[in-house]
Formats: C-alpha cells, sequence, structure tokens
C-alpha cells in the first residue's frame, strides 16, 4: 500500500499495490502494522456499508465529538462516489478547509481520515456502496453534523442533489462551538 496525503494534514488517499496474473489480481486493503508504522490510527473496531440507490444522494456531513471521535477508512466497492472531508480540528494548518476525493470500484484507492474531520458524500452513480471501516462504534449521544449546504464550507459538490435525508436536511450550519 502506499500513502498519499491530501492537501489536508493527516488525510491520505492510499493505494493498493496488485500482486496480478492471469487470474485477476490480489491486494491488500488492511495492515495493522502498516497503518501503525505510518502512525495512523490502526484501532478499527467497526465496519459499516452504506449503500445508495440514486446517483446524486448526498450524505452527512457528519462526525462524532470527544471522547468519541472516529478515524476512517473508505474504499468505494460498488459504483463511484464524491467523498468530502472538512478538518475540524482548531489545531490544525488546515481547519476548516475541505476537499473533495473521488473514490470508485475500479481504481481500488482508499481514503483515510483521521480523528477530527467531518465526512459527507454524493454519489456519481446509481446502486453505489461505500465500505467504511471505523475507529469507534458509533455513539449516537456524540453524533454532530453539519448541513451539506452551508455557506461558510462552500463545498462544490459535482451533480445536483437528488436524495437527501429529513435527518441531514435538518442539520444547523458551521458552528465552531460544536467542534
Amino acid at each position: 500500500m502506499k500513502l498519499n496525503e491530501i492537501k489536508l494534514q493527516g488525510a491520505y488517499i492510499i493505494t493498493i499495490e496488485k500482486l496480478e496474473d492471469e487470474r485477476g489480481f490480489f491486494a491488500r486493503t488492511w495492515d495493522k502494522e502498516f497503518f501503525k508504522s505510518n502512525g495512523l490510527n490502526d484501532n478499527l473496531v467497526q465496519c459499516n456499508i452504506s449503500f445508495n440507490k440514486k446517483k446524486g444522494t448526498v450524505r452527512g456531513l457528519h462526525y462524532q465529538i470527544p471522547p468519541y471521535e472516529e478515524a476512517k477508512l473508505v474504499r468505494c466497492t460498488h459504483g463511484k462516489v464524491f467523498e468530502v472531508v472538512i478538518d475540524l480540528r482548531k489545531n490544525s494548518k488546515t481547519f476548516l478547509q475541505w476537499e473533495g476525493i473521488e473514490l470508485d470500484s475500479k481504481n481500488h484507492e482508499m481514503l483515510f481520515v483521521p480523528e477530527g474531520f467531518a465526512l459527507g458524500l454524493q454519489t456519481l452513480e446509481d446502486d453505489t456502496e461505500i465500505y467504511y471501516q471505523m475507529s469507534q462504534s458509533y455513539k449516537p449521544e456524540y453524533s454532530r453534523g453539519i448541513k451539506w449546504n452551508d455557506v461558510t464550507l462552500n463545498i462544490s459538490w459535482p451533480l445536483e442533489p437528488t436524495v437527501i435525508s429529513e435527518k441531514d436536511e435538518n442539520l444547523g450550519p458551521l458552528n465552531e462551538d460544536m467542534i
């Protein structure tokens, strides 16, 4: 696996290294020692799948507050997705900056998001599935969110949204007291 840091400090695109032959390929998608030796959270305790029927679906922007902040390893297992990561760490050089990353099931890249970031997505194809590995279990009382079209963040979503849950539509704007 190869790490490529994105513009947000501590977040990475992870490229797998394929061992290919006439059958196809084999590759590692998780290696505790690799994560540990590169200073990434290697304590992944929960796995989740997000399946989205319609192109243009928006989910997020979600995060958990201390002491249950989550690191996430994200991979698109079917279809194509635009993942948005927002740095909410007040002491970070990239505080309140965001970046959008396209992941798809063909390139097999993954996104590592450290603790202290919010995460959202927009599907770019119908029937898109995303697989998440998390460093914390979901704790609803520590779960927070920012509205997907927050004017302060001014995220450039690639498509007009087609589906947004009522819960996500009712999230409030960015408020630094929430972080």
